[in-house]
Formats: structure tokens, sequence, C-alpha cells
């Protein structure tokens, strides 16, 4: 039996999953923390990873990384670390993305050039923050690499690190349509050339370990999630981690001068037309913790109270935003009175706040041409009954939860095994999904009661923003 091996390299954590390569079988696996922050030494993943795969690798034949998007990783001329990585979920880069959007022109231009419209979490508005603020990092800073990018170089012999197409497409210097890079974008947003990494094909071994382990390209880790759960065209996953993400699988490109649909590419040599939200099941935490109950008690609460939480409507913007675009916008709860001030509508509305989000995302990604046959739920709130019983009402779609598990890592290892393989596809590996109860309730006064208190916020954050 070939053994593979996926990582999932995310903000949170890293996890290692070692796989039976011909039928995904998880047959062991390894956990490491990070910390909390929203800039990390890059060294803490590696000492994460060492942690987490300590005793697995031994009869592994080939590995890849998943990593979380955006993640900026300056190196020097000697390939040593400049600063701490900035990650995808820091803000400070806010201003530059509005900069460099006013530069070139409006978000048409970026839209054309590189399939997405710059905010906060992109790589390219974390350089020109690196290029305005830190002149002195920025002058020793001569490549950018992300993440999954790094961790695959740290463990190769390779002597220049390599990328792939998916993770790629979230920096805003390289086009999923065209698979170059715009180093004249690059240029704009630093000041100057910088060193990038090569793009390798989706079924590439790029390198191999001392020890021998053939490393894949690796990818970003929705990409590699969509991989790991199999998704194909007519499926959107949708995601409720840390941050919530909605994607789909495309033969296509996409598209969106609103920015709201960012174009990237996948895993496999298609596309990935992603929504995402900063703020999803910790949405649910922080509702638990202002009711002083646990999860489980809060979705109790959340399932004693009805469609449209009696007129609570949650914006759940408890971190700023990404989509729509308000950095610095905070929660707001709207339709409060005597009547509806319960734990359990409060519950609700925490719920409900958390899916119309990405709900709106949904939408958005089937505007755009893609076909939407079902939701693939997944992520940690995806656990919670009350997410369950509410999910296909407010997304408007039928809904199949995957049994738990880590896909990010197991799609990494997926990836792993087609690069060993030297098929032409990827393994078909099998995921077992449970469907979530069909709605019977009606949805659209929630939905419309959330639409108009985002846009009415929308518009105040923009005449803030002009005063």
């Amino acid at each position: 039996m070939a053994l593979v091996a996926g990582v999932d390299c995310s903000t949170q954590s890293t996890k290692v999953l070692i796989c039976d390569a011909e039928t995904g079988a998880v047959v062991r696996q390894g956990r490491a923390p990070h910390p909390d922050a929203t800039e990390v030494a890059p060294a803490v993943w590696w000492d994460a990873l060492r942690s987490a795969s300590d005793g697995l690798l031994d009869d592994v034949q080939a590995l890849a990384v998943g990593g979380q998007q955006h993640g900026m990783v300056t190196l020097d001329a000697n390939g040593e670390v400049v600063r701490p990585a900035l990650l995808w979920n820091d803000t400070r880069s806010a201003g530059a993305a509005t900069d460099l959007i006013d530069e070139l022109g409006g978000a048409q231009p970026w839209v054309d050039a590189v399939g997405v419209v710059p905010v906060a979490s992109f790589t390219v508005t974390k350089l020109r923050w690196l290029a305005a603020n830190e002149p002195d990092e920025a002058r020793r800073t001569e490549r950018v690499v992300l993440p999954h990018d790094w961790l695959t170089w740290k463990l190769s012999t390779n002597a220049d690190p390599t990328t792939d197409r998916g993770d790629a497409s979230g920096t805003g210097y390289w086009s999923a349509a065209t698979g170059e890079y715009r180093h004249d974008l690059l240029r704009r947003a630093f000041g100057r050339e910088l060193g990038v990494p090569e793009v390798k094909k989706p079924d590439a071994i790029v390198g191999h370990t001392p020890d021998g382990i053939a490393l894949a390209a690796g990818t970003g880790d929705n990409m590699a999630a969509a991989l790991g759960l199999g998704a194909g065209p007519g499926d959107v996953v949708v995601s409720l981690g840390t941050s919530g993400t909605v994607f789909a699988v495309s033969e296509s490109p996409t598209t969106d001068p609103s920015g709201y649909v960012a174009g990237f590419a996948d895993a496999t040599g298609r596309f990935l037309p992603l929504v995402c939200t900063l703020n999803a099941a910790r949405v649910l935490t922080a509702a638990a913790d202002l009711l002083g109950v646990d999860l489980d008690r809060l979705s109790e609460l959340a399932l004693a109270s009805t469609p449209g939480a009696a007129g609570l409507t949650l914006l759940p913007y408890l971190d700023g935003e990404r989509t729509p675009d308000l950095p610095d916008e905070t929660g707001r709860l709207t339709g409060l009175t005597r009547a509806n001030a319960r734990p359990e509508n409060l519950a609700r509305a925490a719920v409900e706040g958390m899916l119309l989000g990405l709900a709106d995302g949904l939408d958005a990604v089937r505007q755009h041409g893609v076909p939407v046959r079902r939701a693939l739920l997944i992520g940690g709130a995806a656990l919670s009954p009350a997410v369950r019983a509410v999910a296909s009402g407010i997304l408007g779609v039928p809904v199949d939860v995957p049994a738990p598990g880590e896909y990010v890592a197991l799609g990494a290892a997926r990836q792993a095994a087609w690069a060993l393989s030297g098929a032409a596809e990827p393994p078909q590996w099998t995921v077992e999904a449970e469907r979530a109860p069909e709605a019977t309730e009606d949805y659209s006064g929630a939905r419309d009661r959330y639409a108009q208190f985002r846009t009415g916020v929308q518009e105040l954050s923009v005449r803030s923003n002009k005063s």
C-alpha cells in the first residue's frame, strides 16, 4: 500500500494526514497549534509541521502542502525571512488596497488583469503596505512567497521556491485566466522588481525531501478543500471555519468588478470563483459567550426560536469584513424590542446572520453563470444542529454535510497521490455525506431584512469615507 501525506497549514494549526494513495483512507494523523495572531513568524509553521508529523512520515512516498491563502512571506537575498508573515486576516493594508484600485483607474482594470479586485487580504496590498511603512524591511526584501510555497521549499532540497496556480491566483499579481504573472502590478505595489516562485502544474512533482519523499506542488487551502471533497461542476462549497467561504468549481474563469467574487484558479486546471467573509464560526462562539452558554446550548436556543429570529437581524461583522469590503466595520444588531429580547432569538439571529452573509456569496457566484446544484457544508460550525436545520432554507439549495474531516489536508494528500501516480486525473476518493433537512419554512423576510440592513451600513460607510 502506497502512502501519501497531506499538510494543512491553516490560520490556527497545522494538520497532517497520512492516506492510502489509492482509496484516500486516513491511516494516521497529527496536529499542532499556531498562535492566534494576524502576523506569524514562518518558523512557527515549520516547528508546528515537525511536531504534527513527528513519527508519521517514515514510509510516505509523496507529500503536498495546503496553506492559508494570501499570506505575505518576504525573503532576503539569502532566502532568509525578513519579517513575520502578514496573514490573510491582517487588515492593516486596507488603505493600500484602496490606493491601488484608484491608481489603476478603478476595479475593472484589476479584474481584467488578474481576475480580482484588491482587498486587504491579498498579498499585493500587503506589499504596498510594507513598502510604505517598513522601508528598511522593504529594502532587504528580494522575493515574496506564500505560506504553502515557503513550507514546500523548506521541506525540499530545491534552491528556489515554487508555487501552484491555485494559490498564485490569490496574490493580486497572477492571472488565472492567462496563467501569467503581472510583474507590472507587482512593481506598482512594491516600487521595484521582486522575485516570485515558478508556477508549477497541479500534478507536478516539484522536488524531494532530503529523505526522498516526492513533493507535489501544493495549493491554497480553499483549492485543497475542493479537491479533498471531490467537488465538481454544480457543487458549491460553503465552509464555516475561522473565515466563511463560498466557492464553486467552474470550467471557465469569472470576472466581477464589484470585487465580491474573486476569480481564482483551482487545483486541477479549472477555476474556483470564491467569496470570502472574515466572520463565520466565531460569530457563534461570540454569541455563546455573550449568552453565557456553550455551543450545544446555543444551538438548542436557536432551534427554540423561529425563522427570522422574531425580527432580530445580526450583521455579523465582528472582526471587520472582507466581503463586502468593510475592514473597519463592527457587528450590528437591529430590530430589538422588549418582546423579542430573548436568548433564543439572539442565538437564532447569530446562526442566521452568519449564514445570510454566505447566502449572499452563493447568489453572487450563481449570478456569474456558475451552475449551483447543491451546497456542501463543511467546517466547525457545520456540526451545529441549528446550522444544519437552517442552512437549506437560507442558502436556497439542497445541502449535503460531508462527514467531519480535515478536507484541506485530505485534498493536499489527494494531490500528492495524483502527482505520484502520473495519471491524467486525480484518484477517485469517496467522501461520505449526509443530506441536511430540507427547508419547509419561509426565510424570505429574514433575507430581505438582512439585505436592507447590509445595504444601509454599506451606504453609511461610503458616506463616512467621503466626509
